[in-house]
């Protein structure tokens, strides 16, 4: 009998429970949750343009270098390279007072240059793009042995 009292006495105490919090009043309001993106580009990953190791300079030397640019969904942008030592159109490895002459390329047929002023368009998706850098160095006399380089940097305009 004491055990069917405690059940009662329990579902009681659920019942008005229950009834207390149908009864309860509430009261509402909304907040807005935000955010505004802006334009925006990054460059990323740039691998070095090595055209390796040479004697002679009596016939054409290719390499490629990439790197990844990151730009907002439907960004427009614009990239240039720029080589440290550029000279009338031409970039220059250089070592003191001599250079080794090569040029930076769209494409892979060598045809259309990619330098400050011819520069190549894109448009961002949100999401990592790779982008190939073709090189070459042009048949030229061979200076004198030692290691040529240029610096040469990705600008990015959006």
């Amino acid at each position: 009998m004491r055990k069917n009292l405690a059940r009662l006495m329990l579902a009681a105490v659920a019942f008005g429970a229950m009834g207390a919090a149908a009864n309860a009043t509430t009261a509402t309001n909304t907040f807005t949750a935000r955010i505004e993106i802006q334009a925006a580009c990054e460059v990323t990953s740039p691998t070095d343009l090595d055209f390796g190791t040479h004697g002679l300079l009596n016939s054409a030397i290719t390499a490629t270098s990439t790197f990844v640019v990151k730009c907002t969904n439907g960004t427009n942008y614009t990239i240039a390279l720029t080589g440290a030592n550029d000279a009338g159109g031409v970039k220059n490895m250089v070592n003191g007072s001599e250079d080794v002459a090569y040029q930076t390329y769209q494409d892979s047929a060598h045809s259309t240059v990619w330098d400050g002023s011819n520069t190549k368009s894109d448009t961002g998706t949100g999401a990592d793009q790779t982008h190939t850098v073709y090189g070459k160095v042009d048949p030229q006399t061979s200076p004198s042995p030692n290691t040529y380089t240029d610096t040469v940097t990705i600008t990015v305009s959006y």
